[in-house]
């Protein structure tokens, strides 16, 4: 007897999760961890970039924001006994979402103090006594790995725009970025590598304008310092180049944006295993590749066994030569001359996802620009070249005039992007 395939798809029961806006059930977290701990047995160390709550923002309170922390601490330590482990925040650990005032606000029934020193508490099972005093003051810590190595954590939510308590200060609320200047200074003194992590990726919308540009600024002057960012908070697989705040055509830096382990929604769930150019005497603790792993949710739940495979290694799929912020830039280039290269980047993306939506030419022109803009709310001024080639790849009267405006912007008067619209269209 045969059966429909949209039968049989009503039939599915969603033991692993569902592409519909669920989250990660615990089984399906369970058998994540197991297969990580059993197929990449030779971990050096785990960044973990925050946000374990699940979406349900209506329905939380501080008590169960904290279960959540500590089962979730407990369990990562339990599945990886002897792996350092290096947290960063997410926007979603508070109660109510997204709400983390500055250190100096301290009455009882406004402070954070009950969430940082619940994360000190629980993250001292992986990190020095040192870092306490900034976990509880802002939930930033700076630890030396090993010689020459260093990793800062720094709390994304003093740049997030839907926390509302930034109106008392939205330049550097808790004095981070201040504390980031001392840290990366120590550093190059010392002449150490530094990565940072990170929840919400500066270049993102949810990131303050302001925040992210004294940020970026930061990461250009210790673009020697600073070999690597990684960060998490959209659920895709992408990436962000920094560039010279002075000559956009030279990238200086390169943020990793790594996929979400949680299916909400439309997403397979996904992980990343980086490879870190290592211990010898003139290493650059640059990453050198790194692979992204994926659980295909469709095929989990219709046989109830999740099945855990590689989707791809960066340098073999694009063909790259090293992961250098230039390799990433001239990938970024060609994107946009390349529809087949942008299209398995795409996939990428939505990590193999079989219900990820079709991709039209503002699609790909919002995608590529993303990547190119490490700066928040600042596209044009990283992305004008992208956007000018896809328009005029594209052809229609409005691609023009799109094109004109954009050279306008740059440095021309609007007679002369007229003369340029013309010049291109033909005479009146």
């Amino acid at each position: 007897m045969q059966i429909s395939l949209k039968k049989a798809l009503q039939q599915i029961k969603y033991f692993q999760g569902d592409y519909r806006k669920c989250d990660s059930p615990k089984r399906m977290i369970d058998h994540m961890y197991k297969h990580i701990a059993e197929t990449h047995s030779d971990i050096d160390y785990i960044l973990w970039t925050g946000d374990l709550p699940p979406h349900d923002i209506w329905n939380q309170t501080k008590e169960e924001n904290l279960k959540v922390l500590k089962e979730t601490v407990k369990q990562m330590a339990e599945v990886f006994p002897g792996i350092p482990i290096f947290p960063a925040l997410g926007n979603h650990e508070s109660a109510p979402v997204n709400s983390f005032p500055p250190p100096y606000v301290q009455q009882v029934d406004s402070s954070i103090a009950w969430l940082y020193d619940a994360l000190a508490e629980e993250w001292q099972k992986w990190l020095p006594p040192s870092v306490s005093y900034t976990i509880k003051r802002g939930a930033f810590y700076s630890v030396l790995v090993r010689p020459g190595f260093r990793i800062i954590s720094i709390n994304m939510n003093y740049c997030n725009n839907k926390n509302w308590w930034l109106l008392l200060n939205s330049t550097d609320p808790a004095t981070q970025l201040q504390w980031i200047i001392y840290e990366l200074q120590s550093a190059e003194f010392s002449n150490e590598k530094v990565h940072i992590i990170g929840h919400i990726p500066p270049g993102h919308a949810d990131c303050l304008k302001i925040w992210s540009r004294n940020y970026y600024k930061i990461v250009q002057r210790y673009e020697s310092t600073i070999t690597a960012q990684f960060f998490g908070h959209t659920h895709f697989d992408e990436f962000e180049v920094f560039y010279d705040s002075n000559d956009v055509s030279r990238p200086t830096n390169i943020a990793y944006i790594g996929p979400s382990v949680t299916p909400y929604y439309d997403l397979n769930p996904g992980y990343r295993i980086y490879y870190i150019d290592g211990d010898h005497d003139a290493t650059t603790r640059l990453v050198i590749d790194h692979e992204t792993w994926i659980m295909n949710l469709k095929e989990a739940n219709l046989y109830d066994f999740p099945i855990y495979y590689k989707l791809y290694s960066t340098r073999a799929a694009y063909n790259l030569k090293a992961l250098r912020p230039s390799d990433w830039d001239e990938l970024i280039n060609s994107m946009t001359d390349d529809q087949d290269k942008f299209d398995l980047y795409y996939k990428h993306y939505w990590k193999a996802s079989p219900v990820r939506p079709a991709c039209d030419a503002d699609c790909r022109k919002r995608i590529l620009c993303d990547a190119k803009s490490g700066r928040s709310h600042d596209r044009k001024y990283f992305c004008a070249e992208v956007e000018s080639k896809l328009d005029s790849s594209n052809g229609s009267w409005r691609s023009w005039i799109y094109r004109g405006i954009s050279f306008s912007n740059k440095t021309m008067s609007n007679n002369t992007a007229y003369q340029l619209l013309t010049n291109e269209v033909g005479d009146p």
